[in-house]
């Protein structure tokens, strides 16, 4: 193990290849869902079963995948470098391949918090959470997700993560979520960075950074395969 620290910045494409999709495949449809119907606070207001039956299957479906190459490739980092994995998805597809430090931006399908008390955190029991089911201060579970129009409470987290990087890299991501996008401005210019997405662009504004137009599961283990021998 060296003290040298990559961070991983990935996006929907990361578990889409693990068959989870997003809604941005769809036109803004998760299958029959409108997604400002599900996932909004508004939405949570106006229809309480909808939204916990959307995620509850979302649940299933998380359950159900598996990681994939680029999962467990960006786990064996973990044998030399220092590694933090913030991502945009709320799967713990990460986990399950075996990375020990993730932030999740917007949240954790597998785990349920009070409506009320944001801190009240809970790891979800079985695959349902329950109209009725209440938080130790008696109020409403709901998913802890973060819905369009919250904060990110973590983002100030991983801004800081990001500016001690050595190494930055960025997979699945379109890199126009905001504010997570904006995770790329905050690592140092001089270190060397990767974009691993099929529809990458250059950014000119970026120093040091490479394209790679591939998909997560082909581009990810070739990309460790030659930072574990760099070390």
């Amino acid at each position: 193990m060296n003290n040298k620290r990559i961070v991983v910045f990935t996006g929907a494409g990361m578990s889409a290849e693990s068959g989870l999709k997003t809604f941005r495949d769809s036109g803004g449809l998760w299958e029959e869902y409108n997604i400002m119907d599900v996932a909004t606070p508004q939405a949570w207001e106006k229809n309480q079963s909808l939204v916990l039956d959307f995620y509850n299957k979302r649940r299933k479906q998380t359950m159900d995948a598996v990681p994939n190459d680029a999962h467990k490739a960006l786990a064996e980092l973990e044998q030399k470098y220092q590694v933090d994995i913030i991502t945009q998805n709320i799967d713990d597809l990460h986990e399950r391949a075996g990375s020990t430090r993730v932030v999740h931006l917007h949240g954790e399908i597998m785990k349920s918090r009070s409506s009320r008390y944001s801190d009240l955190v809970y790891e979800v029991k079985g695959q349902d959470i329950s109209e009725g089911e209440l938080c130790e201060k008696g109020f409403q579970l709901r998913p802890h997700i973060v819905w369009f129009g919250e904060m990110v409470p973590e983002m100030e987290r991983a801004m800081m993560i990001t500016r001690q990087a050595d190494y930055f890299i960025v997979i699945g991501s379109s890199l126009e979520v905001y504010p997570a996008a904006s995770l790329i401005d905050f690592a140092p210019s001089g270190i060397p960075k990767y974009l691993i997405d099929p529809k990458a662009k250059q950014l000119p504004h970026i120093s040091r950074l490479e394209v790679i137009e591939m998909n997560a599961t082909e581009a990810v283990p070739k990309l460790v395969k030659k930072l574990l021998q760099d070390v």
